[in-house]
């Protein structure tokens, strides 16, 4: 009986380390599925992403791998594909992207659990029901954002959530809880950033005559909006068309985009590269 893992680290670049790599799991009896691999000249780093198949145990490959990641100074993970993350989603007035995801989780489209939807309003306690998901009402009380977000962390633990992502949630989140959970929660962003920041980006993108609209998927960090960029996706507009028009094409491309950018998180095929990603295929 085997077992499929999926392994990525990044490193300083230096001869050997995909002979390294492709011995241990050779020696190991793996059967590699797919490996990618990006030399970036200008940081002098290596990233690296392997699927393989093995009758070995997790643990027992983590310790013996320690000692090739200690030898080339890796950042790595090892993920069991049989271990599905478990996903807090979080919404508010705006349900699209939470609709789209609960559905994807719904048909296996996603390698992973929704295991809760939060939101500060109540609306979308039906829409979680209906996928068998629990709902949390978390509105911000008479103790402010700091005791609302302790009740986010509170519920983070209590459920082993991996992973939070920002369907459409429009409460900006402090910097001490962001910093909490660093590489772990993921934001659609409806623009292009950094363009069109603020309310109502479409009516602004609609004023300036933009010719091109879009969506933009990306992690969270105490600097508001300007978190790693994951994925982004783009839909053209022209004169004709009303900012309404723009607000109904900008609902599929925020859903599609924040899909696709969880998605290539739950794969493991995003790794962070300082203020950017290298995120395989």
């Amino acid at each position: 009986m085997t077992s499929q893992f999926v392994l990525t680290l990044s490193c300083p670049d230096r001869l050997g380390i995909v002979y390294a790599v492709s011995g241990f799991l050779t020696r190991r009896d793996a059967n590699i599925e797919d490996s990618q691999q990006f030399s970036e000249h200008g940081s002098g780093r290596f990233f690296m992403r392997v699927e393989f198949r093995t009758g070995h145990e997790r643990d027992e490959l983590a310790v013996e791998f320690a000692e090739i990641a200690r030898e080339f100074d890796m950042d790595w993970q090892l993920t069991d594909r049989a271990v599905k993350p478990r996903v807090l989603i979080m919404a508010s007035k705006q349900g699209h992207c939470l609709n789209d995801l609960l559905y994807r989780f719904r048909i296996g489209a996603l390698h992973g659990e929704a295991a809760a939807v939060v939101s500060n309003h109540p609306d979308w306690a039906d829409l979680a029901a209906s996928s068998g998901v629990p709902f949390h009402h978390l509105p911000v009380g008479p103790g402010g954002k700091a005791a609302q977000e302790q009740e986010i962390l509170d519920l983070i633990e209590a459920e082993r959530i991996d992973v939070v992502v920002l369907a459409r949630y429009m409460q900006i989140l402090s910097p001490e809880f962001c910093a909490k959970l660093p590489g772990r929660i993921l934001n659609i962003h409806h623009s292009f950033l950094p363009s069109f920041k603020g309310a109502r980006p479409y009516h602004q993108a609609h004023a300036r005559g933009v010719k091109l609209i879009g969506a933009t998927c990306h992690y969270v960090t105490s600097d508001l909006d300007e978190g790693p960029i994951i994925d982004q996706e783009v839909a053209r507009v022209d004169h004709a068309m009303t900012p309404e028009d723009f607000v109904s094409a900008g609902r599929d491309l925020e859903s599609t985009c924040l899909a696709r950018g969880l998605a290539a998180h739950l794969d493991q095929r995003i790794l962070l590269n300082g203020h950017s990603t290298v995120v395989f295929r």
